[in-house]
């Protein structure tokens, strides 16, 4: 049951009525006021109840769900999503019997274009304060210890060499785990140059 049309002697109290029957809060529905109480004659004779329309917002976490399953069916593929709320958003972590490898891609390309596809989904319904973050047999774990690996090796062939390193082009959120990777190296700095999507980070001495 998604829609509603309940009825109280005040508006407030047709939306509380309304709310209990959806067991739902306040805030995951849009009302519509569809006739304001009026009093009869004498207050008594032809008096009328509030009549409010509710429609419970879609959830957008539901419905990235239900995205993905329909993209991995597409590719004959079945697959778990569970679930995590974390302070930089909801992480969704897929896990599959079949080849999640198809789903990551090489060096996640995949897993990032699928994550950008999901919010897309998530701000059409309106709600734009919810971000998504995919994740697939914690890849997103093993990609930063890479690249902080990574990192490391350059910092030091900088150091060595004393000459600039340019690294490849990488998305924003890889080049952040490096920047903060190298933000307190006493002897290197790093920053990031060029345009997206060739926008690459540039490790040099202090």
């Amino acid at each position: 049951m998604n829609k509603i049309t309940v009825t109280g002697k005040t508006v407030e109290e047709a939306i509380e009525a309304g709310l209990s029957k959806l067991q739902v809060s306040r805030d995951r529905v849009d009302v519509v006021i569809l006739e304001q109480p009026s009093k009869g004659l004498f207050g008594l004779l032809g008096s009328k109840e509030a009549k409010v329309e509710l429609t419970v917002k879609p959830d957008v976490v539901d419905e990235a769900v239900q995205f993905l399953q329909e993209i991995a069916a597409s590719m004959k593929m079945d697959i778990h999503v569970e679930r995590q709320e974390t302070p930089d958003g909801i992480v969704l972590q897929l896990s599959s019997k079949d080849d999640i490898g198809i789903l990551i891609g090489r060096r996640g390309q995949t897993l990032d274009a699928l994550q950008y596809l999901v919010n897309v989904v998530t701000h059409r319904t309106g709600n734009t304060n919810t971000r998504i973050i995919l994740d697939a047999e914690n890849f997103r774990e093993r990609r930063r210890k890479t690249l902080e690996e990574l990192a490391a090796r350059l910092a030091d062939k900088a150091v060595r060499s004393r000459r600039e390193v340019v690294l490849e082009p990488m998305p924003s959120h890889e080049r952040k785990i490096i920047h903060t990777y190298l933000q307190d190296h006493p002897q290197v700095r790093s920053f990031s140059k060029g345009e997206e999507p060739n926008r690459r980070i540039v490790i040099g001495l202090k």
